[in-house]
């Protein structure tokens, strides 16, 4: 898909969740250091998911983060921290039109765009830290049964959890790779929504690349790109 780097935002000219349902907590300015310190912790739904109405149609992908960085969980918006190299590496497969940026919070329009788009966004844990190696075990096999039954009533047509090291832990999968899952050993995971695993795309992850992460994605969604 041929694309504009600009973000809906600069397009737009508006701030982020300025006239939509979703807001940044910040009203669409730049998190301080003292805004990210009173967002670490936040122990529940810290992040609004990205999913569409009961009447919407079916999701082509549901984008499944690990739990929400403080960074995101001040402005609203997944993925959020500069850095990130999720929305640049969406934009690169061709998933998306632009390359959003939801540094200060998800604009309205990149947010109808995701839904035009068929994609829709939630986690695995919904309490704010700042690294995901500070999740317990509880909370991530807490997480997978939340998303098990999310799955089976939304039937997206594939789901992407961006995090093999949560994975395995939350789905009891200590051998479990990157890539495509047998979803026949996660007990009641729906038949015909295929489970797929991909990299984290934070920038800590020295491992990748918006190119590498752009690859992966499009296997996601192969055949239809």
């Amino acid at each position: 898909m041929a694309g504009n780097e600009n973000s809906a935002r600069e397009r737009d000219g508006e701030s982020a969740g300025a006239d939509g349902a979703r807001r940044s907590p910040l009203g669409g300015r730049k998190p301080t250091r003292e805004d990210l310190t009173r967002f670490d912790g936040v122990p529940t739904d810290a992040l609004d998911d990205v999913l569409p109405g009961s009447d919407g149609p079916r999701l082509r992908l549901l984008v499944v983060g690990v739990n929400p960085g403080i960074w995101t969980a001040a402005v609203n918006a997944p993925f959020a921290r500069p850095g990130n190299r999720f929305w640049p590496a969406l934009f690169r497969a061709g998933l998306t039109a632009w390359q959003v940026d939801a540094s200060r919070g998800l604009a309205p329009a990149d947010e109808a765009h995701l839904a035009e788009q068929g994609i829709g966004i939630t986690n695995l844990v919904g309490r704010a830290t700042v690294r995901a190696d500070e999740l317990d075990r509880a909370e991530l096999r807490e997480g997978a049964a939340r998303l098990v039954r999310l799955v089976a009533r939304l039937r997206p047509e594939r789901v992407a959890i961006a995090g093999i090291t949560a994975y395995r832990v939350a789905f009891s999968a200590p051998k479990a790779v990157l890539g495509e899952q047998n979803t026949t050993e996660i007990l009641d995971w729906p038949d015909g929504v295929p489970l797929w695993v991909v990299p984290q795309p934070s920038g800590l992850n020295a491992h990748e690349t918006i190119d590498s992460l752009a690859e992966k994605w499009r296997a996601v969604m192969a055949p239809e790109l």
